[in-house]
């Protein structure tokens, strides 16, 4: 018998490879002799470079880079086991969790740490970067990651302009002579799981502004700001990035990333299937063990859980989901590729205790998953 586990994280309790062991801890008090995979997923958000790093035997590398606010902040990327790709959160250096609440103002926080995380992987001399978008703190489009790059963003009198949304009105030339050489010969690939365009009423502002601390004046204020920024680079670099799906991503750094790094953006399940090299894995398994923290009626809209099972079914093999808590609706999900679900909670608890007790949880559901399994093929002799 041949499993492949592939959760994603339980957020706050387990990491998709802590996920891992405890379902194969708990499969193996039922088949000890059985062939385990561990293949921890990730969606392209919180947790994507962890994963990828513990599935491709890589490493974390740590650097001290410029924060929201434009305090430094120790941020961290991956460089993965074929030394040759990075993986980057953008939250990681420039994500919303990084300020608190009081002094979120998306008119000055800036992506530029995102664009030093991104230097740092060119040190180490990384052919593809995948960029992971989401979490964010910031309204720039990315122009603080462009301008760590060498891009120079320039006033009508040929200053380089400030940090933050706020200040990208003032762009009125766009020079890229200084920009980093080796940005051409790197293959950018961004995990992007919104559809907004850049600009107007699903833009990054009015979507996505609120919750970093935009009111509506602000809102309007960023709004018309990034369709002057979007303006600018259609000028200067020939590149039309307001209505692309996905430019409003992470405030506007789906666009800076079309802009600047030339990224390609897909879907984060997408990528962290393709890097782990999923399908090889699971072409020849008996089964496949998938899960998260919640399964429910929106688990088929490009969550883990589906992209496993997707993978999975191309080769008939059967999908179990395993996961904290199981919503209304979530039946749904049987009918695109998981055979069965099952919760780990096993009874009225607080949250902090399910937290505290995910991995005993986890390892009880996987045992008697296998005792389940055991029992069926018995009673079908």
């Amino acid at each position: 018998m041949k499993v492949v586990i592939a959760p994603d994280s339980f957020k706050e309790s387990l990491s998709a490879m802590e996920a891992c062991h405890a379902i194969e801890k708990g499969w193996r008090h039922v088949y000890p002799e059985a062939e385990i995979v561990h293949v921890p997923m990730a969606d392209g958000g919180e947790g994507t470079v962890q994963s990828l790093v513990d599935a491709t035997g890589g490493r974390l590398i740590h650097r001290e880079v410029t924060g929201p606010l434009g305090t430094p902040v120790t941020a961290f990327y991956g460089l993965l086991g074929d030394g040759k790709t990075a993986v980057i959160e953008m939250a990681a250096a420039s994500g919303i969790a990084l300020v608190p609440p009081a002094q979120r103002n998306p008119l000055a926080t800036t992506t530029r740490g995102t664009g030093e995380l991104i230097q740092s992987a060119l040190d180490e001399g990384v052919s593809t970067i995948i960029l992971g978008l989401g979490g964010s703190a910031t309204n720039d489009g990315g122009a603080g990651m462009a301008q760590a790059l060498g891009v120079r963003l320039l006033d009508a009198g040929g200053a380089d302009i400030g940090h933050g949304g706020g200040e990208l009105h003032r762009i009125a030339r766009i020079d890229m002579s200084g920009a980093d050489p080796r940005l051409k010969g790197v293959a950018f690939v961004a995990a992007c799981d919104v559809d907004n365009p850049l600009t107007g009423e699903r833009g990054a502002s009015a979507v996505f502004g609120p919750q970093k601390g935009a009111g509506p004046d602000m809102v309007r204020q960023l709004d018309a700001n990034l369709a002057h920024y979007a303006a600018m680079i259609k000028t200067g670099l020939g590149r039309d990035v307001a209505g692309i799906p996905g430019a409003g991503a992470a405030g506007g750094l789906g666009a800076g990333v079309l802009a600047f790094l030339d990224a390609e953006l897909k879907r984060g399940v997408d990528i962290v299937i393709e890097a782990t090299g999923l399908a090889s894995h699971v072409k020849d398994a008996d089964l496949v063990i998938t899960g998260e923290g919640r399964i429910d009626s929106q688990t088929i809209y490009g969550k883990t859980p589906m992209g496993v099972a997707n993978t999975a079914k191309r080769y008939g093999v059967p999908v179990i989901g395993i996961a904290g808590s199981l919503a209304d609706g979530h039946e749904v999900v049987h009918e695109h590729g998981i055979d069965m679900v099952f919760t780990i909670v096993p009874g009225v608890c607080s949250l902090d205790e399910a937290m505290r007790q995910a991995a005993s949880n986890m390892e009880r559901t996987a045992r008697n998953i296998a005792k389940t399994l055991q029992c069926g093929g018995s009673l079908t002799k």
